[in-house]
């Protein structure tokens, strides 16, 4: 009963199949291999155009260069409160961007508002040379932090707002393929279509051993990215091996079907709350589950084998003490694991 997170799955069978079939033989390294150029020519098929594609072995690393290309050192980042590049990723988008300042907005459901956003730009007096930053860029992430997702009209909304106020628009999508398959709309639909200018595409948590992608949607905003990629120490000499999983994980839609499946296993584990009275604090829409359990029924969940983490506690009124539990589930997750998870908390 793993629910810590999709990165504690061991690599989809398909992924080491190809990693196996890659240490065959010499390749010439840092790219220049046949992988890679097949990876650039199927992310081209995918979001159906011309892109500049560049394969990184972190998703802290997708974020951090990508943002720090787009912003230069006087400038500003504006994500949600939650986000991954502010909670999570211990400065590496500052470090990465030579001291870029990421400014915190809230949002309900884990996610920016364009509202917000709007009046966070138009405040004029908070913004310029030579005393505070410049807004150069959006970061959203999709999946949000709360496990929701930004449905294309609402991604339109928030570039049109940031593209008017001179800002770049870059999607930290480490569970792009679960957003994608919820919405059942196309890559490029969900992507520069709605406005994105740069994605950090995630395969990792999707069933790779470890392969990101930061994919710029014009290619001519990619200049220079190579040098900063390998001046950022992101570069891998053996490189076809970065770039084997990330073919084998976009053939044939294997990504999809992976993230289909987690998805599936986290309705039903949402699905099994809601009928034990503990219904999910945000929707689910990708692969994560947030509940509010009693923390009497975490420890007896965890004594019985449940992995998965507490993110806060509270004592409501009546004096019984809450957790808030952060339920993942991957593409290895079974019915086996989430029917046992929901046995455990409402045995009959």
């Amino acid at each position: 009963m793993n629910f810590a997170s999709d990165n504690t799955a061991g690599v989809a069978p398909q992924i080491m199949a190809a990693l196996n079939r890659a240490n065959e033989g010499f390749a010439l390294g840092y790219g220049n291999d046949d992988w890679t150029r097949s990876v650039e020519k199927k992310f081209c098929e995918l979001f159906k155009r011309d892109l500049a594609v560049f394969l990184v072995p972190t998703g802290t690393a997708a974020n951090a260069l990508a943002l720090a290309h787009v912003t230069p050192p006087w400038g500003a980042v504006l994500c949600h409160a939650d986000a991954h590049i502010a909670v999570d990723e211990c400065g590496a988008p500052e470090f990465f961007g030579s001291g870029i300042k990421l400014v915190t907005l809230s949002g309900v459901n884990g996610k920016l508002d364009a509202v917000t956003v709007k009046t966070q730009l138009d405040n004029k007096a908070q913004w310029g040379p030579p005393h505070h930053v410049t807004p150069a860029a959006l970061s959203i992430s999709q999946a949000s932090e709360s496990g929701t997702i930004y449905r294309p009209q609402e991604i339109r909304t928030l570039a049109d707002i940031a593209h008017a106020h001179g800002l770049a628009v870059h999607m930290d999508g480490a569970r792009f393929g679960n957003a994608l398959v919820r919405m059942n709309v196309s890559p490029d639909e969900a992507t520069w279509k709605a406005g994105v200018d740069v994605l950090s595409f995630g395969a990792t948590k999707g069933g790779a051993m470890g392969a990101e992608a930061v994919i710029f949607f014009d290619p001519k905003r990619a200049e220079h990215m190579a040098a900063r990629r390998k001046r950022g120490a992101q570069l891998a000499s053996k490189h076809r091996f970065i770039a084997a999983q990330m073919e084998a994980y976009l053939d044939d839609d294997l990504w999809l079907r992976l993230c289909r499946h987690a998805n599936a296993m986290a309705d039903r584990l949402s699905s099994g709350l809601t009928q034990a009275g503990f219904a999910p604090k945000w929707p689910v829409e990708a692969n994560e589950v947030f509940a509010a359990l009693p923390v009497a029924l975490c420890d007896k969940l965890q004594a019985a084998g449940a992995v998965f983490y507490r993110w806060a506690s509270e004592t409501g009124a009546d004096g019984r003490e809450t957790a808030l539990v952060r339920l993942v589930t991957s593409f290895a997750t079974t019915t086996d694991e989430v029917d046992r998870f929901v046995a455990a908390i409402a045995p009959r």
